[in-house]
């Protein structure tokens, strides 16, 4: 078998393509509390794509599935997963996977908020080698999506080519001005990287008109 880290993915898979439980969602609907046992399920388009049996205990929760690679015949999983809590500043306490993984021998025990299915078993993405999708964006698509993020909270549109919404009914003005200060800063700065990006293609009167060179 090889241990749990057997069989990763290589870097370039996304967190995102992958089912994935989160310890905190799993807090939310009842499913960590000690004695508690169901079913948990992924759905694509309201259509049930996969699902699992779990059981909670006191300090641990153990998923119940079956697997099957390359057409094999399908194999039953039982994985118990540790859990742990880290107090809030503002009361209670936040729940966390401490990931089973084994790597080169050695168990990983990270304390994680998510576990991934990019394998037989549930781990952590530092033990499947995987990255979130912006982790992987250019420094201007970075921007643009922080921008595109206070926008929405306008109720505007996404985009550039869109001017910013007018301030939404109840909002403080000044929340709103903060806002609007921070679409444009954001979307200024994600212009001037993608020009210095390619400031080599710019002619001397262009580098002149945005970098003032």
């Amino acid at each position: 078998m090889g241990g749990y880290g057997s069989g990763r993915p290589g870097n370039s898979q996304k967190a995102e393509h992958f089912r994935s439980l989160n310890a905190d969602t799993l807090r939310r609907a009842g499913a960590l509390k000690p004695g508690w046992s169901g079913g948990w399920q992924w759905s694509n388009d309201n259509e049930v794509v996969a699902r699992i049996d779990m059981r909670a205990t006191t300090n641990a929760i153990t998923l119940d599935y079956r697997v099957r690679s390359n057409g094999a015949d399908w194999e039953a999983i039982v994985q118990p997963v540790a859990l742990t809590y880290a107090a809030c500043h503002y009361g209670g306490a936040r729940p966390y996977f401490r990931c089973p993984g084994i790597t080169h021998g050695r168990p990983c025990d990270r304390r994680v908020g998510k576990l991934f299915a990019a394998g037989r078993y549930f781990l952590c993405r530092h033990c499947y080698r995987i990255a979130y999708a912006s982790q992987s964006e250019t420094i201007e698509d970075r921007l643009l999506r922080r921008a595109n993020k206070r926008r929405a909270a306008l109720g505007g549109q996404h985009g550039t080519a869109y001017g910013i919404a007018p301030k939404p009914k109840g909002m403080w003005q000044r929340t709103y001005d903060q806002h609007c200060h921070e679409i444009e800063w954001c979307e200024d700065q994600a212009n001037r990287a993608f020009l210095g990006r390619y400031r080599h293609c710019l002619s001397r009167e262009e580098l002149e008109m945005y970098f003032g060179e």
